[in-house]
Parts: structure tokens; C-alpha cells; sequence
């Protein structure tokens, strides 16, 4: 997703309806481009953090296993090589495809919940880190990768989307 310029235009229409619903469900772009500021500007990475919890003023992200330093890595190393082989998941005959395996597995069955401080100004929303296509394919989610990794520049992109005539 965070290569968005290199997208079909049904690709890109179907990323920006859904990080449009998921800014909605958060309060609206801003308050949504806000939380995704707040996340690249806090170090260490707040996937890391111990009390599996991430707040800021507007509202918090909760997850309910620790991810360590290691499986953090090893996710930003292979989001970058999804985008050229089109799955998250590398060869079976690669060296890397059971640390790969271990990390999809461990990171699968979390759940992130985002929610607003003040439930008036937003219902918040839950998100998995990837969607498994099959026993050989995991892609990363979208949203999850717009949330905790895409430059914000290109998440204002994906939100401003406006298909062509």
C-alpha cells in the first residue's frame, strides 16, 4: 500500500474507501492523520511497547501480546520485499521463510483495537496485521501497514484519492 503510485485505479479506489471508513470510524481524516503522526514521531516504534498499549491524547491502541524488537525488524525487512514478490510470505526455499512463517503466526491472531478517547467523536475500529489468502499467501493489511508504517505523506494521498473522469 505504500507504494500507492504504482496502484491500478481500481486499486487505489479500494484503498482509499477503506482507510476513508477507518478515518471516519476514528473522528475523521484529521484526527486520523493526527494518530498516524503520533505513531512515527514516537521512538521507540509503539508495537514494541511493553504494556501493549499505545495512547495519545486523542485516543489509544491496544494489542494483547508483547512484540518484541526482533519479530518488529523482521516485519519492516519483509513488508518491503511483499510489494516485489506480491506476498508477504517469501519462497519455501528461501533461508528467511520459516522466520517469516513464525512471525505471521505470531502476529495473526492479534487484534489492535483503535479508539477514540471520547466515544462521541468516533467509534474507533479493530484491525489483524495480515490477511491470509491461502496456506502460500499473506499479504499485509493495508491498514494496518497505512497505521504503523507508510509515510504520511502517502496516507494523505490514499485519503485525497479522487479516481479519474
Amino acid at each position: 500500500m505504500c507504494d500507492f503510485n504504482n496502484l491500478d485505479d481500481s486499486a487505489k479506489q479500494a484503498y482509499h474507501e477503506q482507510l476513508s471508513k477507518h478515518a471516519q470510524a476514528f473522528g475523521g481524516n484529521n484526527a486520523f492523520l493526527q494518530l498516524i503522526e503520533a505513531i512515527r514521531q514516537t521512538k521507540p516504534h509503539p508495537l514494541i511497547a511493553k504494556e501493549c498499549e499505545f495512547r495519545l491524547s486523542l485516543g489509544t491502541i491496544k494489542w494483547q501480546k508483547v512484540i518484541f524488537k526482533d519479530k518488529l525488524t523482521l516485519l519492516m525487512q519483509e513488508r518491503i520485499h511483499e510489494s516485489k514478490r506480491g506476498n508477504f510470505l517469501p519462497p519455501k526455499e528461501e533461508k528467511s521463510y520459516k522466520n517469516v512463517l513464525n512471525l505471521v503466526r505470531t502476529l495473526k491472531p492479534i487484534e489492535f483495537r483503535v479508539q477514540r478517547k471520547n466515544r462521541q467523536d468516533g467509534e474507533g475500529f479493530s484491525i489483524h496485521a495480515f490477511d491470509i489468502i491461502d496456506e502460500n499467501t499473506t499479504k499485509l493489511n493495508p491498514l494496518f501497514d497505512a497505521l504503523f508504517f507508510c509515510a504520511i505523506d502517502t496516507v494523505k494521498k490514499v485519503l485525497s484519492y479522487k479516481p479519474r473522469a
